[in-house]
């Protein structure tokens, strides 16, 4: 039987109604944008493969969750089960990035005693003339949340495969240095039908060899 993929990670989207998390997630999973976009109620579904490295696929389950405060029961009910966050907010809106921390801290504060991974993502870079947060900011943000920062459009199709690969891959290095690994009942990392990708070459057991004397 074929491996369709090695591992699965859920990954789950945050930030504040109408900073751009649905339109990033349909452009990377669909490959389309569409300037008008209902506003997402409790969580939506999304889900793509990628090949991380030859040989190594990675199932992302992605999770993109209502920014309204209304929703947030149904919300943080996600937070758990996620390996990894994309912390999105607008950079034309200054109050969605001022904001950031406040989605930092809740989550993390949920998945306790684990952590998830996170990464920050300034969305709609193609509206530079209306950009309300200067990049060196942002990156002053992430570098005091300990996180990496990317900046994304789905309109113009700009970083928004990178940010997914960005994400994937720290999660991937974490688990090949044994610092996330699957757990039983939390469904952040899933193993698929190979589970032996992340031995070492070392450790891999050699076939037993019969005596022909």
């Amino acid at each position: 039987m074929d491996v369709l993929w090695q591992y699965q990670f859920r990954i789950i989207l945050l930030g504040d109604s109408t900073v751009g998390k649905s339109s990033l997630l349909k452009r990377f999973t669909d490959g389309v944008y569409s300037d008008v976009a209902d506003p997402t109620v409790g969580v939506d579904f999304y889900a793509r493969s990628l090949d991380i490295e030859p040989g190594v696929k990675i199932k992302l389950q992605l999770w993109d969750t209502a920014g309204q405060e209304r929703f947030r029961s149904i919300t943080t009910s996600y937070y758990r089960n996620s390996v990894g966050g994309l912390l999105v907010f607008d950079l034309t809106n200054r109050a969605s990035f001022e904001h950031v921390r406040d989605w930092h801290r809740e989550v993390s504060e949920h998945v306790l005693p684990h952590h998830m991974v996170f990464l920050l993502i300034g969305h709609k870079s193609d509206l530079g003339r209306e950009r309300a947060v200067p990049r060196e900011e942002a990156e002053r943000l992430a570098a005091a949340l300990g996180v990496r920062y990317a900046e994304t459009s789905a309109k113009s199709n700009s970083n928004v495969e990178r940010a997914f690969q960005m994400l994937t891959r720290d999660v991937y290095e974490l688990m090949r240095s044994g610092h996330i690994a699957t757990r039983q009942g939390w469904d952040g990392v899933k193993s698929g039908f190979n589970g032996k990708i992340l031995l070492p070459a070392e450790e891999q057991a050699a076939p037993e060899s019969k005596c022909q004397c």
